[in-house]
């Protein structure tokens, strides 16, 4: 079945060149052009992944995004302006998956929807992961905390059962963003320190299993 994607872009034209490559490459898009109907949509459970802009009209998408993380943890990538941080990362404290800057190529576009639905597919019957009071259930996407629900993003989840297979060992960032987000660590990335961030958060007690090993990466300790 072909993934479901929704689009929400207010430039008329590069939405409508978007939506023509992705289509011819086998994805079955949703288009809007305003904040609005992008959070009315991306919560409805209609799409697989959801594609914001951060200018829009109506509301912007990093309001959008937090609307949509206040109900729904579906996969959200965010378009930003090329150079601008400070956009990228509120997007990525509030629950945002992933960015690519604009311009964008539809060619990449592609390959970072394909990154983040690949890492959906775990395959059935994978036992879940112990470390200490920290469990990973892959097949059902669900982490727990010393036998609490950790309400995770995608992403949040990907990178933790990285972590989580190699438990006791330092993981590279590099490691953790080609095996987690499906992409290279491009120079000056901050990506992964703000998923950890966010993942410590919401692990409360559990968080201090994670372990910053300056220089070289992240680790979950073995108890």
């Amino acid at each position: 079945m072909p993934a479901r994607v929704l689009l929400a872009d207010d430039d008329i034209e590069l939405a409508t060149m978007l939506r023509e490559y992705l289509e011819r490459e086998g994805f079955r898009m949703t288009i809007v052009h305003d904040g609005e109907a992008a959070v009315r949509q991306a919560v409805s459970g209609e799409h697989n992944v959801v594609v914001l802009d951060v200018m829009m009209p109506k509301m912007d998408g990093v309001e959008a995004l937090r609307r949509i993380r206040l109900s729904s943890q579906v996969p959200v990538l965010m378009l930003t302006a090329r150079g601008d941080d400070i956009d990228r990362i509120i997007g990525l404290e509030l629950g945002a998956d992933d960015y690519v800057p604009k311009p964008c190529t539809p060619r990449e576009l592609a390959a970072r929807l394909r990154a983040i639905l690949r890492r959906l597919q775990i395959p059935p019957g994978a036992g879940p992961l112990t470390v200490g009071p920290i469990v990973v259930w892959p097949e059902k996407r669900i982490v727990e905390c010393a036998g609490h629900v950790v309400d995770l993003t995608s992403a949040e989840f990907n990178i933790l059962h990285v972590l989580a297979i190699n438990a006791g060992r330092v993981v590279s960032k590099k490691e953790i963003s080609q095996e987690g987000l499906g992409r290279p660590l491009a120079r000056y990335d901050r990506s992964i320190d703000v998923h950890l961030s966010s993942i410590r958060q919401k692990i409360g007690a559990c968080s201090g299993l994670i372990h910053t090993i300056r220089g070289l990466g992240y680790q979950l300790a073995k108890e």
